[in-house]
């Protein structure tokens, strides 16, 4: 079995593909993955064929308009930057869209499309005739009955569950638009595929298998899917024991007491020293030790702190995330899915502290499965909020016992392996 696999966006959009893609090439199938150009180092290890492609909407991470509007988007002010943030994405999403049909034209026929569905590659599975598979890293994309949307904001009322799922795709329409159209009729050759019809749908309007790459546990109550949605659990690279700790940073562990994991991923601020003295001051008034991940933000940054609490903070740029945080007493992020999973899988307890999109839902989910406190917007963030939060993730024992349960029970699914069974049925049965 040939599959194709197709993702964009950070870190975390591509961590769990590259995942997938060595549990398919570990069962005998061929898989080949592409994704943006930043990410391509995550595949070399894992030994798993990369097509880079332009890294589009990550270009923007530094720009002003884009950060201000990640970081709050509440009132009519948050609705203007919402829509700068669109302005400001949409010709880069159409980049991505270009770039990535020269680079599906130049592979070997697949036997399925594999996709994150902001990446709108279904359509190039259609002009090949071959299933496409779209995969979710949060509930929010297929519509139940049972609860709204958990992705939505605002309190909706019950009455509107199923209504409230067509959110989920809003974006990606507003991104591609026409650009979708257009790559239809004069590069695929394809009729137009109408304006209702869902990312999660065959070509015929019936729906597509879909790969939820989550734990059940995280859903907010027993939702009734289609039968041919499948929530396979976490996917995660196999642990190696190739990789060690820096003699540092293991020297730094080894001198005094598990301390936290602060780390925002690629996120990125507005005022990054500001941010850092808050986190910094928390740090201080929590008494923790801490490791801090500066990320692609720099949000947080050494240069310049010297104060006689330097020695109980240790500074890194990329680490293995799985290899850290089983060190840690808590870890402390901004709530993406594959941070969130992460966490999980060690044990620890969370302080999620969200930016936007999925971010808030992760650091509900948490909240309410009892191994975090409540989540902490990063707009709401000061040394005092976060301080009182360190020292209850750090202190309260029953958070810490709820997390290690939680990491046994996930441990029990393996995600890759029921999703690499899941793309076999849809091969053969196609």
């Amino acid at each position: 079995m040939k599959v194709l696999l197709v993702t964009h966006g950070s870190r975390g959009d591509v961590q769990p593909f590259v995942a997938l893609a060595r549990g398919l090439m570990g069962a005998g199938h061929e898989a080949t993955l592409i994704g943006p150009c930043a990410f391509a180092e995550l595949a070399g290890p894992a030994g798993v064929p990369y097509v880079p492609l332009v890294d589009g909407p990550l270009e923007l991470r530094a720009d002003p308009v884009v950060i201000r509007a990640n970081e709050d988007r509440r009132g009519l002010r948050g609705v203007v930057r919402g829509v700068r943030w669109f302005t400001r994405h949409r010709p880069h999403c159409r980049k991505v869209l270009d770039d990535l049909m020269t680079k599906v034209k130049g592979q070997p026929r697949p036997d399925v499309v594999v996709f994150a569905p902001w990446v709108p590659a279904h359509h190039f599975a259609e002009w090949l005739n071959v299933p496409a598979v779209p995969v979710c890293f949060q509930p929010g994309w297929v519509p139940t009955p049972d609860f709204v949307n958990p992705l939505a904001s605002g309190g909706l009322p019950s009455s509107m569950s199923r209504a409230s799922y067509a959110l989920a795709e809003l974006p990606v329409r507003l991104l591609y638009g026409s650009a979708v159209s257009r790559l239809r009729r004069e590069s695929l050759g394809l009729s137009p595929r109408g304006s209702k019809r869902s990312i999660l749908s065959r070509p015929d309007g019936t729906p597509a298998t879909v790969l939820q790459a989550f734990d059940p546990c995280v859903l907010p109550g027993t939702p009734r899917y289609p039968p041919t949605t499948h929530t396979t659990g976490f996917w995660h690279l196999p642990t190696s024991g190739e990789w060690h700790l820096p003699t540092r940073l293991r020297a730094f562990l080894d001198a005094g007491p598990r301390p936290v994991y602060i780390g925002f991923g690629s996120a990125t601020v507005s005022r990054p020293a500001h941010k850092s003295k808050a986190i910094l001051a928390a740090v201080r008034q929590a008494r923790v030790r801490a490791v801090i991940s500066t990320g692609w933000g720099r949000v947080l940054t050494p240069e310049g702190e010297h104060g006689p609490d330097t020695e109980n903070v240790f500074f890194i740029d990329q680490i293995p995330h799985d290899k850290l945080f089983p060190h840690m007493a808590a870890i402390v992020h901004h709530g993406s899915a594959g941070t969130t999973a992460t966490a999980l899988r060690a044990g620890r307890p969370q302080v999620i502290c969200p930016f936007t999109f999925d971010q808030p839902f992760w650091g509900r989910s948490m909240h309410a499965l009892g191994v975090a406190p409540a989540p902490l917007a990063q707009y709401r963030l000061t040394a005092g909020r976060l301080a009182e939060a360190l020292l209850r993730a750090v202190n309260d024992r029953e958070l810490a016992q709820r997390a290690e349960q939680l990491a046994l029970r996930t441990a029990d699914r393996d995600g890759v392996g029921n999703a690499v069974e899941v793309l076999e049925a849809v091969v053969k049965s196609f």
